[in-house]
């Protein structure tokens, strides 16, 4: 199973055409949106920001995005998607994994989803990358596709063979992994 995990487009079509190269390469069989899709979020992305060129990329891959809403993702941005996007976290087992998927202004590292809810949390919002683990549960954060902070590239996260990686946008280099297999 190959799954490529983004967060924080806030409309950047630019950044999302360069995710698009990564979708090409890997074909992952599942897409997960973090959230923080449309809506530049006050921040100016000038020529970048194009949420309907966004939302017709995402829209192409619709039959393989599962999605979950971000502290700047609206009500109306459902009408420009053919996905659904307005969940505020999900669950999705992977190789026998429960992943909890949340943007991370609700559940994050330092507020954990309810026990048993997951063995892996999966959360944008903060656009910095890191793989860690907290009370016994991985917790990874792709990174911003478009806005990144702390000194870190845009980048996104590939899980393949019980491996999470988060790997930067432009090169596809690795700057974490963790293998879920280790003790």
């Amino acid at each position: 199973m190959c799954v490529l995990f983004f967060s924080d487009i806030h409309g950047s079509a630019g950044c999302l055409e360069e995710f698009s190269r990564w979708v090409e390469y890997y074909r992952p069989q599942q897409l997960v949106l973090l959230g923080d899709v449309l809506s530049p979020g006050g921040n100016n992305m000038g020529g970048e920001y194009d949420p309907q060129r966004v939302a017709d990329i995402l829209n192409a891959w619709k039959d393989r995005i599962m999605a979950v809403r971000g502290n700047c993702d609206r009500t109306e941005d459902q009408l420009l998607l053919e996905f659904p996007l307005l969940a505020e976290y999900a669950t999705l087992r992977l190789d026998n994994r429960k992943f909890f998927l949340s943007h991370g202004h609700l559940w994050h590292p330092g507020h954990l989803p309810p026990l048993g809810s997951a063995e892996v949390l999966a959360s944008g919002h903060t656009h910095i990358p890191q793989i860690s683990t907290a009370e016994g549960i991985c917790c990874f954060n792709p990174g911003s596709l478009s806005m990144p902070r702390g000194g870190f590239p845009p980048s996104f996260a590939l899980y393949q063979q019980n491996r999470i990686a988060v790997l930067e946008l432009q090169t596809g280099t690795e700057m974490f992994t963790h293998s879920l297999t280790e003790g």
